[in-house]
């Protein structure tokens, strides 16, 4: 049996995944708060795309406190590569290159982030079979 995917999160979903996997479980509270600093949004907005988050199997409630915890359910990986494999088939013909050009052309990388970049690069190459 083929293992299903999570459901791809919409902008707003994602934004409050962001701060799932950067704080860990958290109220609805702590997770408006953290919110709050870049983006106004009400309190009530937050709980109800909690909610359909729920829902959806992409957050887990914990009910056993007065105060709800949520937690995301996937890691920000497995996420972050669901989105980059639906944005490499939909928009740049399932080629990997053409969507790091892009990326690349599109924002400046840093020093850190290129050789991270190399690094990748050669992990794969030295894993690929050579054709003779």
């Amino acid at each position: 049996m083929e293992k299903k995917s999570p459901p791809k999160p919409t902008e707003a979903e994602l934004e409050l995944l962001q701060v799932l996997w950067r704080r860990g479980p958290s109220t609805v509270r702590e997770i408006h708060e953290a919110l709050s600093v870049s983006k106004s949004t009400g309190y009530t907005t937050t709980l109800k795309i909690l909610q359909k988050m729920t829902d959806k199997g992409l957050v887990r409630r914990d009910e056993s406190n007065r105060s709800h915890v949520y937690e995301a359910l996937a890691q920000a990986a497995q996420t972050e590569r669901q989105l980059a494999g639906e944005l490499l088939r939909k928009a740049f013909g399932d080629s990997p290159a053409r969507l790091m050009v892009a990326a690349l052309d599109s924002k400046k990388a840093t020093p850190q982030e290129l050789a991270e970049i190399r690094r990748l690069l050669d992990d794969i190459e030295a894993k690929t079979p050579m054709k003779q």
